[in-house]
């Protein structure tokens, strides 16, 4: 994996809206000094638990991670932006992209680092699937 040094920058933007932003801090690294996968992930998580919670106009939950790529490391130091887009909306379920992507340490320029698609499930207060609001939050 390249670092952003070799990494050739992107023309391509952030999709989605912007739904959380975090500082990459030290107690979160891996042995190798690189944030650990499972911090990142837990992010991308919260980002998406964010943005279905505004589509479904009210609670959700985590059903499935569908997929995650992983392109380069997040360092301590880096601001991690992660956004969210609707890739598909079912009766009570809603399957969101989430890209992370870094501003290095010093710099101001956003680079994507990870990518992934979780599927969230509306509910209701005794935790049972229910219908997704109308007229919410779309992407």
């Amino acid at each position: 994996m390249s670092d952003n040094k070799d990494h050739k920058k992107s023309d391509e933007a952030p999709r989605g809206s912007l739904s959380v932003r975090a500082l990459a801090m030290p107690a979160d690294t891996n042995p190798n000094g690189d944030i650990f996968g499972g911090y990142l992930l837990s992010q991308m998580d919260i980002a998406g638990a964010i943005y279905s919670q505004e589509v479904a106009g009210g609670r959700t939950v985590t059903i499935a991670i569908d997929s995650m790529s992983f392109y380069l490391p997040l360092h301590v130091g880096d601001t991690l932006c992660c956004y969210c887009e609707t890739l598909k909306q079912g009766n009570t379920s809603i399957s969101v992209k989430v890209e992370a992507w870094a501003v290095r340490r010093f710099d101001s320029e956003r680079i994507k680092i990870t990518e992934g698609v979780f599927t969230y499930v509306a509910i209701d207060d005794d935790r049972k699937p229910r219908p997704i609001k109308k007229n919410n939050k779309q992407g």
